[in-house]
């Protein structure tokens, strides 16, 4: 197996910066080796805006007459360069597209219906979280007869409630590179000090509020009153959402938040790649991805295979564009591609598909889970069927500690048939998954 990016490489990230001068500025990721990255700057008139991290990650910057494609093919000639290409923005899949749901708004209503408490591995949680539909659908009660799950699993997002009951027992210190702070990489920093406050209450009488086009929030009715969504970030809450969920299949696994993501839901190429290798270098088994974009990038390329490499299985959403299209990173061929599917087991509408994209399908409509403020929210969207499918890999690791990605896809061939091959191997089963993880059927 390839080792992926050797430790003397340079991934040089050039971010936006504020245009002050006549000329653009245009940003690039660039790969090379470190000790090259000088005379390369130089060759080529780019600036060196901070010096390289661990990993030789830098961030370079360019402000002349040259067009962004200019310096890359430039760069592209260069010896010492091994990849460049243009920075991106990436969004959570929500936030690019509305997800158009296949079950009524009544049905998904229906599964707030329950509020009474109860036990969950030692927290009080409630009966509509243990109990949803996706749960049962998935086998999550029956897989735990078998393994609830080992392990750090790292969630590449928006950050977490920290202080969420739900999941706050099952966190690890994580990096928020957003904001450049280490160990609590939190979604609070992206709201105001009275939001907060008002989303702080506790929960007495639970009322549903949608807070995005994909996520109905539960609230108490005077914290639903007073609240202004229109102060709540595009995304905020979306990294919690899928912790909980997570959480849901690997009650005792652990969460590593690592924020790449702003509560607006993008994030620049570079703190994702930046927040890849910083997961696989802290202990992460399971990285989870609640993100796509259309095209290939050899920096993200690069970091996934380290993370192969190093013995840990990539997780991704496929996205929520409703079409036969590749999507990164869940396209790649040691990334586990993710799609939507409904409490009938029918692809969402909404749900991206593909032989060449998709692994594997979970539930993905009206799914209960955690939301920041001790909440809890139904959320809908292939970024929430993704972790149920990351949890699944915590389970197999407490079965396999060596667990890779090979035998990781290998145990989920073991679901319902669907009878699409644009599904991939079918709907997930926990149960199914664990009892074959050494007995694959294809």
């Amino acid at each position: 197996m390839k080792s992926g990016i050797r430790r003397d490489i340079c991934l040089a990230c050039v971010f936006w910066a504020s245009a002050s001068s006549a000329f653009a500025f245009d940003h690039f990721i660039m790969q090379a080796p470190a000790v090259s990255v000088p005379a390369i700057l130089a060759r080529h008139q780019l600036n060196l805006e901070s010096p390289p991290d661990s990993h030789g990650i830098s961030i370079v910057s360019q402000s002349d007459v040259r067009t962004a494609d200019e310096v890359v093919a430039e760069l592209q000639q260069d010896p010492d360069v091994l990849t460049i290409e243009a920075q991106n923005t990436v969004n959570v899949p929500e936030l690019d597209s509305s997800p158009q749901l296949n079950q009524s708004t009544a049905a998904i209503l229906d599964a707030l219906a329950g509020t009474t408490p109860v036990n969950y591995f030692g927290n009080s949680v409630w009966s509509s979280y243990v109990n949803q539909i996706a749960a049962g659908l998935i086998r999550v009660s029956d897989s735990h007869e078998l393994a609830t799950g080992i392990g750090v699993v790292a969630v590449l997002d928006t950050g977490v409630d920290p202080n969420h009951p739900l999941i706050q027992g099952s966190l690890v210190p994580g990096y928020d590179f957003v904001n450049d702070t280490p160990f609590t990489a939190s979604e609070w920093s992206d709201l105001s000090s009275t939001t907060s406050d008002i989303l702080g209450q506790p929960t007495m009488t639970a009322t549903a509020v949608q807070v995005n086009q994909s996520t109905a929030a539960i609230l108490d009715q005077s914290t639903a009153a007073i609240l202004d969504t229109t102060l709540l970030p595009a995304s905020f809450g979306h990294g919690t959402m899928v912790a909980g969920l997570i959480h849901l299949v690997a009650p005792t696994a652990q969460i590593m938040p690592i924020k790449a993501f702003k509560g607006d839901g993008s994030a620049d190429l570079s703190d994702i790649v930046r927040g890849i290798y910083f997961a696989v270098d802290n202990g992460a088994r399971v990285i989870n991805m609640s993100f796509s974009m259309s095209r290939r990038s050899a920096a993200l390329g690069g970091a996934l295979a380290y993370a192969t490499a190093n013995g840990v299985v990539c997780v991704a959403s496929v996205g929520n564009d409703g079409i036969q299209a590749r999507r990164y990173p869940a396209s790649y061929p040691n990334v586990i591609g993710v799609a939507s599917t409904d409490n009938l087991d029918e692809r969402s509408t909404f749900s991206n598909y593909g032989e060449h994209l998709v692994e594997i399908t979970a539930p993905g409509e009206g799914v209960v889970t955690a939301y920041p403020g001790g909440h809890y929210a139904v959320v809908s969207g292939t970024s929430f069927s993704a972790p149920l499918v990351s949890g699944a890999m915590a389970l197999m690791l407490q079965l396999d500690i060596s667990l890779n990605q090979y035998e990781a896809t290998q145990g989920i061939s073991n679901a319902k048939r669907l009878g699409d091959e644009d599904l991939g191997f079918g709907r997930l089963d926990l149960f199914l998954a664990l009892t074959g993880l050494n007995n694959p059927h294809h």
